[in-house]
């Protein structure tokens, strides 16, 4: 993932592994605060590196653009993910755009939540919920 530097607008490549925790910019050296919003998925090929390679949980959140609820949800989805920047990654799947991972998880209801754990499904659920219980899942 590319992240930029807040002090001199260096771009700098992060692995997905090290989303959680804070870097160093390459030409400055000021630190970059670990990732404190939502990712949003572009491939499968991504997702699985992030599962695959997260050493803290996953909180994915299966959504679409039609999907009231899920319109709602994402605020608090994004709240969960500042709230827990270091010690959780959150992670956007638009089911419309990646029809592939919603089947393989079989998504039939969004808003959907999954946690990730040692690239394992830990938790599932379907509905709206609040930021508490997202919290809950991660801990």
């Amino acid at each position: 993932m590319i992240r930029v530097c807040s002090s001199c607008a260096q771009k700098n490549r992060i692995p997905w592994s090290h989303l959680h925790v804070a870097g160093r910019c390459g030409r400055c050296k000021e630190e970059i605060e670990p990732i404190d919003r939502p990712i949003d998925v572009k491939s499968s090929a991504q997702f699985q590196e992030i599962i695959d390679n997260a050493e803290v949980p996953i909180l994915v959140d299966f959504w679409a653009a039609w999907c009231g609820p899920c319109r709602l949800a994402a605020p608090r989805v994004t709240e969960v993910a500042s709230r827990r920047a270091g010690r959780a990654v959150v992670l956007k799947v638009d089911t419309e755009r990646m029809q592939d991972l919603a089947a393989r998880f079989q998504i039939q209801g969004i808003p959907n939540f999954m946690v990730f754990e040692d690239g394992k499904v830990k938790s599932q659920q379907a509905g709206l919920v609040d930021v508490g219980v997202m919290e809950g899942w991660l801990d």
